[in-house]
């Protein structure tokens, strides 16, 4: 058996409901989603309680970047497909680092219009 992981493996819907539009005053108050990889048993918890989870030799990976607000809502040239860019980061002038969804259909040199065909 393969044991690497795949990029798809992470791929999933998340409702927009359900997708945090600002931080918790109390950052530790934060869900976690716990996964027992023997049994294949989830249980909920508070982040504040990620200790009790932590083993010796465990590695735990903090990400700490930071996404600016900056969403916009477009549509592929000739096809009018739906198209979600997150601007993360400028790289110079008018050339930025972004997270496009879908990220398959959306491939290098694609045009997309914004604001009905303004942008």
């Amino acid at each position: 058996m393969d044991s690497r992981l795949l990029k798809s493996d992470f791929y999933f819907e998340l409702p927009q409901e359900l997708i945090a539009q600002d931080p918790l005053e109390e950052r530790t108050s934060s869900r976690l989603l716990v996964l027992d990889k023997r049994t294949g048993a989830v249980s909920h918890h508070m982040f504040r309680e990620i200790g009790d989870f932590l083993r010796p030799g465990d590695c735990l990976v903090l990400n700490d970047t930071r996404v600016i607000p900056a969403r916009l809502l477009g549509e592929r040239e000739g096809t009018g497909a739906h198209v979600e860019l997150l601007l993360l980061k400028r790289i110079s002038g008018d050339v930025w680092e972004t997270l496009v969804r879908p990220g398959k259909k959306c491939r290098p040199g694609t045009r997309l219009t914004f604001g009905a065909g303004l942008l």
